[in-house]
């Protein structure tokens, strides 16, 4: 992150504006691009509020408000998104939408580089279909969740 070490990833993708700039490009991608499908599909029909707590998550994550712990407490990502069948494709899609908007929204090429890295271990971080992948801490919690009906195959 060259010029912008300095700066939390909040302040260097240009605060809450520039968060926001992000994460609705990111949703626009993601309803539009037809090779996005199987992301889109495990969300509702308006992104709206999938919008406003990825805004949320990512204030606090990147170092702003913690507006969602504020509003829902800890994230609790993967047990929070274990009722969605999201697999490597899922994952894909989900990271193709994301580093597009980062190329269009992000001119530094170092943070850059390390917001595509920070958000592919997040996106790894919650297949949830293949014990293989994923997070594998977690891989029993996936098997056993799957078991009793929570993910849908």
């Amino acid at each position: 992150m060259s010029n912008v070490q300095a700066m939390t990833p909040y302040e260097a993708l240009g605060g809450e504006a520039g968060l926001h700039r992000l994460v609705d490009r990111f949703y626009q991608l993601m309803d539009e691009l037809p090779e996005a499908y199987a992301a889109r599909r495990i969300h509702p029909e308006s992104l709206a509020g999938a919008n406003q707590s990825l805004f949320e998550f990512l204030s606090g994550w990147f170092g702003g408000p913690n507006l969602y712990i504020q509003k829902k407490g800890h994230p609790r990502l993967r047990m929070r998104h274990l009722p969605y069948t999201i697999g490597p494709q899922e994952r894909d899609e989900w990271m193709l939408c994301m580093r597009l908007a980062i190329e269009e929204q992000v001119p530094d090429e170092a943070f850059r580089a390390w917001l595509l890295d920070t958000f592919g271990q997040m996106a790894d971080h919650m297949i949830n279909t293949d014990p293989a992948q994923g997070c594998p801490a977690h891989a029993g919690a996936s098997a056993a969740a799957a078991e009793k009906g929570a993910v849908r195959a």
